[in-house]
């Protein structure tokens, strides 16, 4: 079920927010800003805008950044390959060359008929400069097709709702975070958590959904782990722990079953399995 673009966002079934990030979803579509998300990997800043895209009813427009990524991408592609292979062997009109350019993610947003939701996932993955590069269009919601001189531009009753995510691998320049609302997902505490895991295990017993947690959370408090396992990890944690048919006394024991669900470094491995979370909760 979709909601009326006015309506504060308050998540959707399958993805469950705290109220600070419903805030900061809001405050960003209120004044007209990118939201930019960091937190830890598994904190669900991906699926915030597939849910906010849910939520809102619109189409969500993904433009995931690699460190070969440039800004230009994201606005439109010109592919003089193509017309260099159609001159030489005589096909099509070469002489057109708006037939060779083809829209990128923000530019089908801008193009589009319809309001979207953009995400620019792992800002972070690109060249420092990238985030610098995409200023102008942010504020302005417009660029310039340089090849043909076409003007591509969004209405204001079209401006897409522009979602950011960072791993924090990089720092972003100054001026791009000036022109973002910025908003840290925090890690699901306890009853948040159980909130979380319910929605995808909601025939979990009472006494294996405290243990499991009473587990994870010891884990994650373990020191010197690398990666320390996120909800996602957790959830497909729960999920094994059913199918197996594991006991909420078993599962507080010395050894946690299915750790490698959990853990994905073998140095974290061999840190929790050599006791190194021993008196803290699991």
């Amino acid at each position: 079920m979709s909601h009326p673009s006015g309506e504060k966002f308050t998540g959707t079934e399958q993805y469950i927010v705290s109220d600070a990030l419903a805030r900061a979803v809001d405050v960003a579509r209120t004044i007209s800003r990118p939201l930019l998300v960091k937190g830890e990997p598994g904190t669900g800043k991906t699926l915030l805008a597939v849910n906010v895209a849910k939520f809102l009813g619109l189409e969500l427009i993904r433009w995931q950044v690699k460190s070969t990524t440039k800004a230009i991408d994201g606005l439109y592609t010109y592919d003089t390959v193509k017309r260099l292979h159609d001159s030489r062997f005589g096909e099509g009109d070469v002489g057109d060359i708006r037939k060779y350019i083809s829209m990128g993610p923000m530019g089908r947003a801008f193009a589009s008929e319809q309001r979207s939701v953009v995400l620019i996932d792992e800002i972070d993955k690109a060249d420092p400069e990238f985030p610098n590069d995409l200023l102008h269009e942010l504020d302005m919601m417009n660029f310039t097709v340089e090849e043909t001189g076409d003007e591509v531009a969004c209405p204001p009753d079209r401006r897409p709702v522009v979602i950011i995510t960072s791993n924090n691998e990089k720092e972003l320049p100054d001026a791009f975070l000036r022109r973002c609302v910025f908003h840290w997902i925090e890690f699901p505490d306890r009853d948040l958590m159980s909130r979380i895991v319910r929605v995808h295990h909601p025939e979990i017993e009472e006494e294996l959904l405290a243990s499991a947690l009473s587990a994870f959370y010891g884990l994650r408090k373990v020191e010197g782990l690398r990666k320390p396992p996120s909800t996602s990890e957790l959830i497909d944690w729960v999920a094994a722990l059913k199918h197996s048919g594991m006991s909420p006394e078993k599962l507080l024991g010395a050894k946690l079953p299915f750790m490698g669900v959990l853990l994905k470094k073998e140095q974290d491995m061999e840190l929790a399995q050599s006791g190194g979370g021993r008196g803290r909760g699991y």
